[in-house]
Parts: structure tokens; sequence; C-alpha cells
């Protein structure tokens, strides 16, 4: 699989905003309730790299977990290193037909539970793992899923292609 030069472009710009995301609201748009912390519409660019390309994705993901790591240190860098996980999944779901919804839904546990491994490696209790960061974790991403699905309806609007499917949409139901 190959990446355009419309797919770098893409991809360079929502790096450069999961860069800024961290970077320019840290302690604005930031929820924290010890051990989670959250920024708002940290996951909009990953979310909408889905829609480009798992590499895309990646890169996004890559970036993400740069800017974290920059400001909040490395296990909320770590944490955010799980967007490439999910994003890279998720991608890959876009790209067979699935539509965003069902993609941001389905990445979703994925995610959730991805970044409650990651806070056991550091030593964070069961309860803390999976109740505080990986509840946190999955509300956060309900709630950038329906920015992102936001953001998204109004890029088509825009008539802003933002990917190619590699299949028709699936039929789920």
């Amino acid at each position: 699989m190959r990446m355009t030069m419309k797919d770098l472009l893409y991809g360079a710009l929502l790096t450069a905003i999961a860069l800024l995301i961290p970077l320019a609201f840290q302690g604005w748009l930031q929820v924290a309730i010890p051990p989670f912390s959250a920024t708002l519409a940290s996951h909009l660019p990953s979310m909408l790299a889905m829609t480009i390309s798992p590499w895309v994705a990646i890169l996004v993901g890559l970036g993400s977990s740069f800017g974290f790591f920059v400001t909040l240190g490395p296990i909320v860098a770590m944490r955010a290193m799980t967007h490439v996980l999910f994003g890279a999944i998720g991608a890959k779901l876009y790209q067979k037909g699935f539509k965003l919804w069902h993609v941001l839904l389905i990445t979703l546990p994925i995610h959730a539970l991805s970044e409650s491994v990651v806070v056991m490696i550091f030593g964070f209790s069961l309860y803390q793992a999976l109740v505080v960061i990986g509840l946190g974790t999955a509300l956060h991403h309900i709630a950038d899923s329906a920015i992102t699905l936001a953001v998204y309806g109004s890029l088509r609007k825009a008539g802003v292609p933002l990917g190619i499917r590699s299949k028709g949409p699936v039929r789920l139901g």
C-alpha cells in the first residue's frame, strides 16, 4: 500500500494538529482525575486519519504520542501511543466499507483496554487501570467521537475528499 501526496499532506496536517492539541491546550481543555487525564478533542486527528489510510493513522498516532510526551510525560505518551493501534485498525475497517460511526464504536474497547494495559505496566492497580483509566478513556473516546463525526460531516459537506474506500459499504444488520 502506497501513500499518495494527498495522503501525506492530510497526514502532515493532522499530525500538526495532534501535536498542537496537547501543546496549546495544556491545562485548558484538560480533565484530570488522577491517575486519569484527558484533553478534549485530542483523538480528533487520529479519528479523522482513519478515514484516509492506515499509514496516515499510524503517523498521526505517533505525532500525538510525541506531543503528550513533551507536555505530560512518558505514561501519558504511552497511553497516546495506543492511537497508533486503534487508528490503524479503524482505518482498515473504514477501507473495508464500514461507516465512520461504526468504526469509532468498534475501536472504543480496543482503545480503552489498550490504555488500561499500558498503565498496568507502570504499576497502576487493577482498579485504577480498568475503572479510572479504562472507563475514563471510553467516555473520552465517546466525546471525541461525537466531535469527530461533526467535523467529518462538515468536511464532507464542504466537498473535502478524505479517503478512498477499497469496497462498498458494509451492511450491518
